[in-house]
């Protein structure tokens, strides 16, 4: 597999000579199939106190408001604000038209069109400073950015305040994420709430979704995050129906959010917009924002699944000789499962150069990540796992691989690791998202693929670095191990919230299924913790959940001694060719296909309400499928852990009756018959 391709392109610039844009003129850009409107316009506004002339944008949507005039501001340190007194100098439109691949995501061909319009920017007042606006509609969605120019009033910065305010015409339904810091590995519910609901001082995460009215719908994120703090949303204090920006403080200087020079670009404020939630789903918008593939040769990413060792499941293998541990023969027992499975990888987790209880673990700088405990020897795991076809991933402390990714990076290529997964940054002030480019380019020299724990959210790096094949930055199964709220709800939130950013490493594949009337936390060396709701819901995630690397979080032994369903999870990808959104509604229920190939997998979740979807297969192409279906049994309430399987022959013009369980799932294969 070599470097994407761009299949077509088409780009289009005409310029307008220099002129100021006068108060009450509104320069206008739309999308290329003019559903979106992107309005921005110099007025007098009290915010709650006059402020003078500013620019304001506002977004339309086949004619409706999704965000109202919504101002603009830069704060700094030792220099005054940007943000009022500015005059439009020049502006430029441009069109782009291209079709690109992907080496690993949710579709192989990737559509890139889109309209966009420079605003060249200059204060009226000194020290007269320049500043660009930058704006882009595409159909699903509209972007923003500020451009800071080269310029002698304006050279080293240290921005203090990022005032983008995101009004809306009402007061809107949101499924929000308060992490209440910015010290916070992302992992937590996306409760419904309204918009006045919040608050200054809210720290809320990205993506935010909204429900604009009832055809539209939304989510505020941002694209292309680099040398720069990342984004959060919090309440205005003096309009109701609005946020506005608030950005990660850094460590060294936390009354600085960004310290940098001109000429800067800053990410990408980006709106999703679509009829229903699922085409939030479908977008490729973060990705477009995002730089291209930076990887010559990437025939060396496999994405995958992978057997994961004793740190969820506990040590409880009745199947085994002898106690799993952290030593070789234990890894070696993963290992054999993967091969068995015929699954892509074996996690290393944590302990193997080190035991993180220890004092001296955390706050030695350096825990030496090129040596590991005397009962570990990687490349002897390694050398093992190769004969199986099954590659091995190791843990890294974030700040352990920040003193020696130099040293220990070009080693684990030695050894033939495949990849790292780095883990607890807790944070995504401008050194820590530095931090995690800097690994990923480092990882990508080597051949190192790259899973982010204790991270935070996507915001389309792994189009630029394909080798990140996944992040965590989600509340996800692990949780199941101490406390009760992986809940039938939040999981069939998560698709329309978080995922919307990219990929995410819940880890699933829990087979200690129990309803949620009987779920109850186990962790330590049990027989493995539980799992709310059905076989067939965890088989479900595989194709709903959205991750390059699939990390099954269930050992072995209740692998083996529950198999119902081991056959999907032995057939079902992890990268693919097209994404459909095929029905749903934010945490009740969601219907999802995937193709690879020519092979078609379709995934189904709902919350505690049983129901019967139906599922129209218009998706798939001439000819006839055989459709291999697993679909929860009657007695699904009473044993969650069951499941039944059948096989049809199907075509395009079928629709499929799909009836899950409360808590239940519904998983199909279709292949072409030959």
């Amino acid at each position: 597999m070599k470097k994407p391709k761009l299949f077509k392109s088409l780009f289009c610039i005409f310029f307008i000579v220099s002129w100021p844009l006068c108060a009450g003129e509104i320069i206008s850009l739309a999308s290329p199939d003019s559903n979106i409107i992107i309005n921005v316009e110099i007025k007098p506004k009290l915010e709650p106190y006059p402020v003078g002339n500013r620019i304001y944008f506002s977004v339309l949507y086949k004619g409706q408001p999704v965000i109202t005039d919504s101002p603009f501001g830069l704060d700094f340190k030792n220099m005054p604000p940007i943000a009022r007194d500015l005059v439009v100098k020049d502006k430029k439109f441009s069109s782009t038209d291209l079709t690109w691949e992907t080496v690993v995501g949710k579709s192989r061909a990737v559509v890139d069109r889109c309209n966009e319009l420079v605003l060249f920017l200059q204060e009226t007042k000194p020290p007269q400073r320049l500043l660009n606006l930058v704006f882009r509609a595409y159909n699903d969605g509209a972007a923003f950015r500020y451009q800071l120019p080269e310029q002698a009033a304006f050279q080293d910065f240290k921005l203090t305040s990022e005032r983008t305010e995101f009004h809306f015409a009402g007061d809107c339904d949101v499924w929000a994420a308060n992490y209440g810091s910015y010290a916070t590995h992302q992992e937590t519910e996306f409760p419904r709430g309204k918009v006045s609901g919040i608050k200054p001082g809210d720290i809320i995460g990205c993506p935010l979704l909204v429900r604009v009215n009832e055809n539209t719908w939304a989510a505020l994120t941002e694209a292309n995050l680099y040398d720069w703090a990342g984004l959060y949303f919090t309440g205005t204090g003096y309009y109701p129906n609005a946020v506005v920006s608030t950005l990660s403080p850094r460590i060294d200087e936390p009354d600085v959010l960004v310290i940098s020079k001109t000429p800067r670009f800053s990410p990408w404020r980006t709106i999703m917009i679509g009829d229903k939630p699922g085409d939030l789903i479908e977008s490729d918008i973060i990705l477009n924002l995002s730089e291209p593939c930076k990887i010559e040769d990437t025939s060396w990413i496999v994405p995958g699944r992978s057997a994961w060792d004793r740190w969820w499941c506990g040590s409880y293998a009745p199947d085994y000789d002898g106690e799993l541990k952290v030593d070789n023969p234990s890894m070696k027992y993963f290992i054999d499962f993967a091969a068995e499975m015929g699954w892509e990888y074996q996690l290393v987790d944590w302990f193997w150069y080190g035991d993180p209880f220890l004092d001296d673990y955390w706050s030695n700088p350096v825990g030496d990540i090129t040596k590991s405990l005397p009962e570990i020897d990687i490349p002897e795991l390694v050398q093992y796992g190769k004969k199986k076809n099954v590659k091995i991933l190791l843990w890294l402390e974030w700040s352990h691989a920040n003193a020696q990714m130099d040293e220990a990076f070009p080693l684990y290529e030695k050894w033939g690791v495949a990849g790292v997964k780095v883990d607890f940054m807790a944070r995504d002030d401008q050194e820590m998202v530095n931090f995690y480019h800097r690994l990923t380019e480092k990882a990508a020299q080597y051949h190192l693929t790259v899973d982010f724990h204790g991270a935070y959210k996507p915001t389309g790096m792994r189009r630029t670095w394909p080798n990140l094949l996944t992040r965590e930055g989600v509340l996800g199964n692990e949780y199941n191990k101490w406390s009760d709220r992986i809940t039938l709800e939040h999981t069939v939130i998560l698709p329309f919230t978080r995922m919307l950013a990219g990929p995410m490493d819940f880890t699933p594949g829990g087979f200690r299924n129990k309803t949620a009337e009987t779920f109850r936390a186990v962790g330590g060396d049990a027989p493995g913790p539980f799992v709310m709701g059905t076989r067939t819901r965890q088989l479900a995630m595989m194709v709903v959940y959205e991750s390059q690397l699939q990390v099954l979080c269930d050992s072995p032994y209740n692998y083996r001694v529950s198999p119902a369903g081991l056959d999907f999870l032995k057939i079902v990808p992890t990268t693919w060719d097209e994404t459909k959104v095929i029905n749903g509604e934010v945490g009740d229920y969601i219907t999802i296909a995937r193709r690879s190939g020519r092979d078609w997998f379709v995934g189904s979740m709902t919350d505690s309400s049983a129901r019967t979807l139906q599922i129209p297969l218009a998706f798939l192409g001439p000819g006839k499928f055989t459709a291999i279906i697993y679909q929860d049994p009657p007695e699904a309430d009473d044993y969650p852990d069951r499941l039944q399987k059948r096989e049809q022959t199907v075509t395009a013009k079928d629709i499929i009756t799909a009836n899950l369980a409360s808590g239940g799932g519904f998983v199909m294969c279709l292949k072409p018959v030959k």
